[in-house]
């Protein structure tokens, strides 16, 4: 849905964040984008340059977040360089533990939207083991901002799976962004020409 949203952007000739917020009703949904692009400096990115932008928002375990990334790609890598989370999960007790949930949802989201991809000739899987399955390593965490936003008045809601939700189509926005090619298709650096 997030790509697709984008596709209607490009489509009009329109900033992908325009687009949501003029067609976005919901209270919540509305508070985390908004924080996430004012967060991330969203008007000011550089355009015209070789780095891709995309933002992507989402809902989960009756949480809220929305996602701006900064890119790079040089050939057939991706390299993810800035994430900024706005994350409403209600009353926050442990914002530390809330912002490492979403920080690991966006790592573990960074791994599906590029990598992660079980391979298989004659039945058999071809990468069996982490030694051969490409996971996110250290070297691939891009600088993470997470912004709780939460309301003390609302109950607490999930915090470990809301984060994974938006990060894989704002990494394929990003990456259309930058390339200017929509890939649909997971793991990205699969289908980079």
């Amino acid at each position: 849905r997030e790509v697709h949203l984008d596709e209607i952007a490009s489509m009009l000739n329109m900033d992908p964040v325009q687009l949501r917020l003029l067609n976005l009703t919901h209270p919540r949904l509305r508070r985390v984008l908004t924080k996430a692009t004012d967060e991330f400096n969203w008007p000011s990115r550089s355009t015209g340059t070789s780095l891709g932008f995309g933002v992507a928002i989402g809902y989960d375990a009756g949480s809220y977040v929305a996602e701006c990334v900064q890119l790079a790609v040089e050939g057939k890598e991706v390299i993810v360089q800035r994430v900024v989370a706005a994350f409403d999960c209600g009353l926050v007790l442990n914002p530390d533990g809330v912002r490492n949930q979403v920080e690991g949802s966006i790592m573990m989201g960074i791994g599906t939207a590029l990598w992660e991809a079980v391979e298989f000739h004659g039945g058999r899987p071809l990468n069996p083991s982490f030694s051969r399955y490409r996971v996110p390593r250290i070297t691939d965490a891009p600088q993470i901002e997470v912004v709780l936003v939460g309301d003390p008045a609302t109950p607490s809601t999930g915090a470990g799976e809301p984060g994974i939700v938006p990060i894989v189509a704002a990494v394929a926005n990003a990456v259309y962004n930058t390339t200017g090619s929509r890939i649909q298709e997971l793991p990205i650096v699969r289908h980079l020409l």
